[in-house]
């Protein structure tokens, strides 16, 4: 019987990380969510610049260096969470919205991997205006190319 969840063939999570208490428990989540599977899960942080047009070259290189100092970091703290599963994960990072960048990777995976199942998954953020889920679980609700998973 055919149905809407992931079940044959590889598995591929997209998750959403930046260090918070949503988006390690989504983490935890897509570990749990490939156990007894084949796959992988990508890592991305996601570095939103969005006045990065009106800042100077000096402001953008130093915004940069800082934007690398939190990937190192987050780098290291999904490594920790992630111990015993080190062949099973990458890191990205990448810039702009952070809608948009968790859709492109997870279209990639999709076309570089057809016949696979991908997933984004995302916790939800109580901290947000959407209260329930937060603003980029909602636009990833609209937007999205693939199946979505939102954690509480």
């Amino acid at each position: 019987m055919p149905t809407d969840t992931p079940s044959a063939g590889n598995l591929y999570l997209v998750v959403g990380y930046d260090g918070s208490p949503p988006a390690t428990r989504a983490l935890d989540a897509a570990v749990a969510l490939l156990a007894g599977r084949t796959g992988s899960i990508e890592v991305v942080y996601v570095a939103h610049l969005t006045t990065a047009e009106m800042m100077s070259a000096g402001a953008i290189a130093e915004m940069e260096v800082s934007f690398e100092d939190i990937e190192r970091e987050l780098r290291a703290q999904a490594a920790e969470q992630l111990r015993g599963h080190e062949d099973r994960w990458e890191f990205r990072h990448g810039q702009g919205p952070i809608t948009e960048v968790l859709v492109k990777t997870a279209e990639e995976l999709r076309d570089s991997h057809p016949g696979d199942s991908v997933v984004i998954v995302v916790g939800s953020s109580s901290q947000a205006m959407h209260r329930i889920v937060g603003s980029v679980a909602v636009s990833l609700a609209r937007h999205a190319p693939v199946p979505l998973m939102i954690v509480p």
